[in-house]
């Protein structure tokens, strides 16, 4: 496997993580690229740990983890999305403290970087199975989700700043199609 197939998985797999950054970005009132880079780096972390994961793993347990992923990946972005859009209803928007910008939810931002990156799991074990250098893998992986996750807050911020609640509302409900994109793949009923 080369580096070019390397880079087009890399940037397939950060498609979810860049489609939550940007609605990361939606929230933000001041493009904050501290954030983008914390933001940035979850996602990109992420990204290079579950192949190395999954590449551990290997084989044995490859039916355990492909037959449930989607779900786990579906029920987190569906909450997530589920609790953006109740947000925006009730007016509840990014808060900004005083003197700097808006706070991180590290646990949602935990959350979101899971459910954006088990597929890479899925790759790592593949990974295993091909025989393929981890170390140049997961680096490639990783620093093409790293950028796209920055990229995606800086161009959903461009957004926001213009239509925060709208912009909310439809942030919320592109995680839940996300989710339900992932759902409906793994169970067969859509092809990408």
């Amino acid at each position: 496997m080369g580096i070019v197939d390397l880079l087009l998985i890399g940037i397939g797999l950060s498609m979810d993580a860049f489609a939550v950054s940007l609605c990361k970005g939606l929230g933000m009132k001041r493009l904050d690229m501290r954030q983008a880079i914390i933001i940035g780096v979850f996602f990109g972390g992420f990204q290079a740990l579950m192949p190395v994961i999954g590449w551990v793993l290997g084989k044995q347990f490859e039916s355990y983890i492909t037959s449930i992923d989607h779900w786990i990946a579906f029920a987190l972005l569906a909450f997530i999305g589920g609790k953006m859009i109740f947000d925006a209803l009730r007016g509840v928007g990014y808060e900004e403290p005083a003197g700097q910008g808006g706070k991180l939810d590290y646990k949602e931002l935990f959350m979101l970087a899971i459910a954006t990156s088990i597929d890479a799991l899925a790759v790592g074990i593949t990974f295993a199975f091909l025989q393929v250098g981890i170390a140049g893998a997961v680096s490639i992986i990783g620093i093409t989700t790293f950028l796209l996750s920055v990229a995606g807050v800086a161009i959903g911020h461009q957004f926001g700043v213009r239509f925060e609640k709208p912009a909310s509302i439809v942030g919320g409900v592109v995680l839940i199609l996300i989710g339900v994109r992932i759902l409906l793949e793994h169970l067969g009923i859509i092809a990408f």
